[in-house]
C-alpha cells in the first residue's frame, strides 16, 4: 500500500477513550477511524450522504471489514486515516484505507459496501452521479468491477 495513492486524508487525534489497558489503540477502534474517513470522504466529493441515496429509495450496506495492523498508536498520537475507492462493482463498492502516524503506517483496511434497494433490500446499481464523482476525484483510478465480472456480490440486506 503507497500512501500516495490515497487522494483523500482525513487527521484525527487518538482521545483517551480510544486506548486500552495496553496503553495503545483497542483494535476495534480503527474501524471507528474508518468510519470517519468514509463520512469525511463523502463531503470531500460532494455526496450528501445518506440523503443523496434515501431520495432515490437506497442506502448503502457494509458487507466485508478487514484491517492488518502493522503498528500501535497511543492517546495523543495525530494519525492520518487515508481512504480511497478501489473497485467499483454494479451495486458493490470497495474502499482501502491506511492509518500513518507521520511516515510510519499502523493499519492497512478494507471495506465493502453494497448498494440496496430500501423497500426490496436487493442489491441496486450506484448511480452514474455517485461513481462519476468518484473517478474524478481520485488519484489512482478504481478498477471497473462491473465489466465482465461474474463474482459481483447479491446481497439481501437484513437490518
Amino acid at each position: 500500500m503507497r500512501r500516495e495513492d490515497f487522494t483523500f486524508s482525513h487527521r484525527l487525534r487518538v482521545r483517551w477513550a480510544e486506548v486500552d489497558r495496553q496503553d495503545v489503540v483497542f483494535n476495534g477502534n480503527y474501524f471507528l477511524y474508518f468510519d470517519v474517513a468514509i463520512a469525511e470522504y463523502w463531503r470531500a466529493i460532494r455526496f450528501d450522504y445518506p440523503a443523496d441515496l434515501v431520495k432515490l429509495g437506497m442506502d448503502i450496506f457494509a458487507i466485508k471489514a478487514a484491517a492488518e495492523f502493522h503498528g500501535s498508536a497511543t492517546y495523543e498520537d495525530e494519525l492520518d486515516v487515508c481512504c480511497r475507492a478501489s473497485r467499483i462493482g454494479r451495486s458493490s463498492m470497495t474502499f482501502l484505507f491506511g492509518i500513518w502516524r507521520g511516515a510510519e503506517q499502523l493499519t492497512s483496511g478494507e471495506l465493502v459496501y453494497v448498494n440496496a434497494d430500501l423497500k426490496t433490500r436487493k442489491s441496486a446499481p450506484w448511480p452514474e452521479s455517485l461513481k462519476s464523482a468518484i473517478v474524478a476525484y481520485e488519484r489512482v483510478k478504481p478498477e471497473d468491477g462491473a465489466a465482465g465480472r461474474s463474482s459481483e456480490p447479491q446481497a439481501s440486506v437484513s437490518g
